[in-house]
């Protein structure tokens, strides 16, 4: 195993650092903020639009950052249904970090925000080792992705808060089991919580935010 220092300081130590001063922030401004991850096309863009069309409808003020390696195509769906929004383009980085998301948050109206989602780049590799002081981690796969998708990537699943099963609909068509997905989650992440949703069909969203403990009922 490499040592990497810089400066002669450890990486991880200063990324969980950063993550933990990110934490104490939305804390003190009353954010709960939930870090999305998955592949492209698992569905996170479309889960976050239904969770921010629920949230809204019931007073909540939701804001997004919203990243990729380029173009702004998911900050534009997000706007569109309400949030506040910033883009984050990272070109040739294949995750967020906590520096990074802190800057964001600069150009966001925190203190008129209940909920910060926090939409990674599309990887299952790289986010796993940069935490961003969430309150909440998920990850998102779909039954497209195939049943092997937990075996392949056990470090990001074996961290994360909440892991959703999108596409639930389409198991059948593709010939996935998800009870070998589900059952290869509980294995490697026993505390996790697992839900299975059809975001295209608007299904699983009320369990999705009571998994995430968010049920804001403020007045707009």
């Amino acid at each position: 195993m490499h040592n990497i220092n810089v400066n002669g300081e450890d990486i991880l130590k200063r990324q969980l650092e950063l993550a933990e001063a990110n934490r104490r922030l939305l804390s003190e401004q009353q954010v709960t903020a939930i870090s999305i991850m998955g592949a492209i096309g698992s569905g996170k863009t479309s889960l976050i639009e239904r969770m921010i069309d629920r949230l809204t409808s019931r007073g909540c003020h939701v804001g997004t950052i919203a990243a990729d390696s380029a173009g702004d195509d998911d900050h534009q769906r997000f706007v569109s249904h309400g949030a506040v929004s910033i883009n984050l383009n990272t070109q040739d980085d294949c995750h967020l970090d906590a520096h990074r998301v802190d800057h964001a948050m600069d150009h966001l109206p925190m203190e008129l925000l209940d909920v910060l989602f926090i939409e990674n780049v599309g990887n299952l590799i790289c986010p796993a080792d940069f935490p961003l002081g969430t309150a909440k981690e998920m990850v998102v796969i779909s039954t497209t992705e195939g049943d092997d998708m937990v075996r392949k990537h056990p470090k990001i699943f074996a961290q994360t808060d909440i892991l959703v099963l999108n596409k639930i609909d389409l198991a059948d068509a593709v010939g996935v089991d998800p009870e070998r997905i589900l059952s290869d989650y509980a294995r490697i992440n026993p505390h996790g919580r697992i839900v299975c949703t059809d975001a295209r069909h608007d299904k699983g969203i009320d369990e999705l935010l009571d998994a995430l403990g968010l049920q804001c009922t403020n007045t707009p």
